[in-house]
């Protein structure tokens, strides 16, 4: 009786149409659910009856897929894009609104979703109409959507040109890939056993309470009312799969992975999909080089600001909560939520901002014992022997330090900076290297500590190998050479020997010419400073004239700060050409080759000259009558009488207050003169109501783009400074 109804009620194959596979498929699945019982009640065998249901299934799907692939479009073109506001022809979105669903307004006004209001945007492609690169972006488009993931295009409300492609990722999408990248998900609550205690302690718990209530709050902690409650920091978690997907803990599939993983899974597929015919014509990184995508970007969750205050009314959002207890001024002698900036921004940025709180928070005691030093050194000046000898030496003629100009000059001229040494060259200075020896030390092992500690509530443990990846552009380079993988016992790519010696010679030799560059520039900065000083000995100005050797050393320092900042744009660019020549296997194997050439120029670059006062400068000068000269010609710079660490402080301390000046203008100077600017001109070309009703993803353009290489920049600033 089931069977036959099934059939009756199964139309013919011509006749079926897409607004009826719904309808048809939940029919076929509830024939076959009341089938089942009857036949395990019978004696009958219905082998045969199920075998021809399955075969009639199969037809229907196979019909329904090509169906699907006439009706798509086949080509990026206009029958997806809508002038201005929130429309969609989307199949997803007229199936929401036949079934006659209730979506929230909120949704579909704020910028976040689909016109349907429940297909969340999870990432922004930007290209303009104008743009000659039409035929690859339509390709890499068409093959987005043959990934799973749904696409809607909307026009830019300031500028007809600009396109924004609007991407979301179904349950099924994320969760296929989310297994694919082992991604950490939560699926057993955290049980927490507590000692069992005696009345007795209780009683002094109780009594210890009371007085601690009548004592202030911390200052430096934040309003635990302020924070929600992390529900993923009391959960354990495993790699996602969909074989076990019962055993993870799953309240609403739209929430289930938070916007930080969804964002990430779908730029792991932009990362892996072809635009056009060839072996590395693959990712989004290449579309954005060559300018076929303007911008590529997920959106934020809204604005950051609000009119109502946070403890009355709560947050917006994540991040307006992220501001109010973090990125706000007011804040910024408290604890870091680190838990909330994990959640945003992901493990990666969440473990950099707890590395960079607990680097400033060990450097108050560093600064404590350099402050004391410094502050011994001023106590004790009178009583410096050394100075005081420098400043009573009246009678004691110096020879020139230079062989023209430069005039005989007594060793009393040389009593202040005599006594600015003493300031830091002192009997405390060697406590203070002590000191930071061991600070060093304990820094590094206490930050391991911490890092466990971190890693285990956040469930890291071990995440490293689990996260890794093959390249999309090694996988693409040795897709035709392909071996077994020992442990996994999947084949995978592979690369020969001789091909990887023969890049990482190249790569080897082209860091050493970069290293010899550096060295030549510093050479430069020494002839320099040979031939100016009998310039400046001889300038019209008696301040210049008298302090010369002090004006050559500041003007060397300034001229090798220029050549510091152009060789690191040059190298920046060859590490990245020799890293991606090298071809590395994984991501992390790429970081590592990058992380390598960077940091070793960086360290040669800025540490080059200093290296050189401290033990080369004033030590091959020889003696009157006997100098020696720089190629026959110029006589060795020597050091003043008082010593070389005036020289080395001058060379320190610039370096380090411009670079650090021309950074944190970089960093924040620059981006908040932009975005001003930017807002600037949309209130007067569009006024200030308008503005505010722009959607999340134009607020999101008009912001200055992140690093293209994240967080490297940043660890490279403060390993850069740790080693100054």
């Amino acid at each position: 009786t089931g069977f036959s109804t099934a059939l009756s009620q199964t139309p013919s194959i011509s006749s079926i149409s897409s607004e009826g596979r719904e309808d048809l498929q939940v029919n076929w699945l509830e024939t076959q659910i009341w089938i089942k019982p009857d036949i395990q009640k019978t004696d009958v065998d219905f082998s045969e009856i199920l075998n021809a249901i399955q075969e009639i299934a199969k037809d229907v799907n196979i019909f329904f897929d090509e169906l699907e692939g006439v009706n798509s479009p086949s080509k990026d073109d206009d029958s997806l894009l809508h002038h201005g506001n929130l429309t969609s022809t989307s199949d997803d979105a007229s199936r929401l609104e036949v079934v006659g669903e209730e979506v929230p307004d909120k949704n579909k006004t704020s910028g976040l979703y689909f016109r349907d209001g429940k297909c969340r945007i999870d990432y922004i492609l930007v290209y303009r109409k104008s743009n000659p690169q039409t035929e690859k972006r339509e390709v890499f488009e068409r093959n987005i959507r043959a990934e799973g993931l749904q696409m809607e295009k909307e026009s830019s409300l300031t500028n007809s040109d600009i396109i924004f492609v609007k991407l979301h990722a179904p349950w099924e999408v994320l969760g296929k890939y989310a297994e694919l990248m082992n991604v950490r998900m939560p699926f057993r609550r955290k049980i927490y056993y507590l000692h069992r205690r005696y009345k007795f302690m209780n009683r002094i718990e109780k009594q210890i309470s009371r007085f601690r209530g009548w004592l202030p709050r911390k200052p430096m902690k934040l309003d635990k009312e302020t924070l929600p409650d992390l529900e993923e920091n009391d959960c354990y978690t495993a790699p996602f799969s969909q074989q076990r997907i019962h055993h993870f803990i799953i309240h609403n599939k739209d929430t289930f992975f938070n916007n930080a993983t969804r964002s990430r899974i779908v730029h792991h597929i932009l990362q892996r999909v072809k635009y056009e015919e060839g072996k590395n014509k693959i990712g989004l990184n290449r579309l954005l080089s060559n300018g076929s995508y303007e911008a590529a970007f997920p959106l934020h969750e809204g604005s950051y600001r609000s009119k109502n205050s946070i403890k009355t009314h709560g947050a917006e959002n994540h991040r307006h909560l992220l501001y109010e207890c973090w990125a706000s001024w007011g804040v910024w002698y408290k604890y870091q939520p680190l838990d909330l900036v994990r959640r945003y921004f992901g493990e990666k940025i969440g473990l950099y901002f707890a590395w960079l709180g607990w680097y400033t928070g060990m450097l108050f005691p560093a600064a404590f014992i350099g402050l004391f030093v410094f502050l011994y050194g001023v106590t004790t000046l009178n009583h410096c022997q050394v100075s005081k000898e420098v400043c009573q030496a009246t009678d004691i003629i110096m020879c020139p330090i230079c062989d023209k100009y430069c005039p005989f000059m007594r060793l009393s001229d040389s009593c202040i900076y005599a006594k600015v040494t003493h300031l830091f060259d002192n009997g405390a200075t060697v406590f203070f290297a002590v000191f930071m020896a061991v600070w060093a030390t304990v820094f590094l092992e206490f930050w391991k500590r911490r890092r466990a500690v971190i890693a285990y509530d956040w469930d890291l443990i071990d995440w490293e190998e689990e996260e890794e990846e093959i390249r999309p552009q090694f996988e693409a380079k040795y897709s035709k050479k392909e071996r077994m993988n020992p442990i996994s016992g999947k084949p995978e790519p592979y690369q020969a020997f001789a091909d990887k010696c023969s890049r990482l010679i190249v790569s080897a030799s082209g860091i050493f010419f970069m290293i010899c560059v550096v060295i030549a520039a510093v050479f430069g900065i020494v002839i320099y400073r040979v031939v100016t000083v009998s310039t400046f000995a001889a300038f019209k100005w008696a301040l210049i004239r008298n302090n010369s050797q002090v004006a050559t050393t500041g003007t060397a320092v300034c001229i090798n700060f220029c050549i510091i900042m152009l060789l690191n744009v040059l190298y920046e660019k060859v590490a990245l050409f020799l890293t991606n020549l090298e071809q590395p296997r994984t991501e992390s194997e790429w970081e590592n080759s990058f992380t390598l050439k960077m940091f070793l120029f960086q360290f040669v670059n800025l540490n080059s000259s200093t290296f050189y006062i401290a033990f080369f400068l004033g030590r091959f000068t020889g003696h009157p009558g006997a100098y020696l000269r720089l190629i026959n010609r110029w006589r060795l710079e020597e050091c003043h009488p008082s010593g070389c660490l005036i020289d080395l402080c001058m060379q320190m301390g610039i370096i380090m207050v411009l670079k650090q000046t021309w950074n944190n203008f970089m960093e924040l100077g620059y981006p908040l003169i932009q975005n001003w600017w930017t807002r600037r001109k949309l209130r007067q070309e569009y006024g200030t109501q308008r503005k505010t009703s722009f959607p999340q993803w134009e607020k999101d353009y008009n912001l200055q783009p992140m690093n293209a290489y994240g967080l490297f920049d940043e660890y490279l600033e403060m390993s850069m400074a740790l080693s100054f």
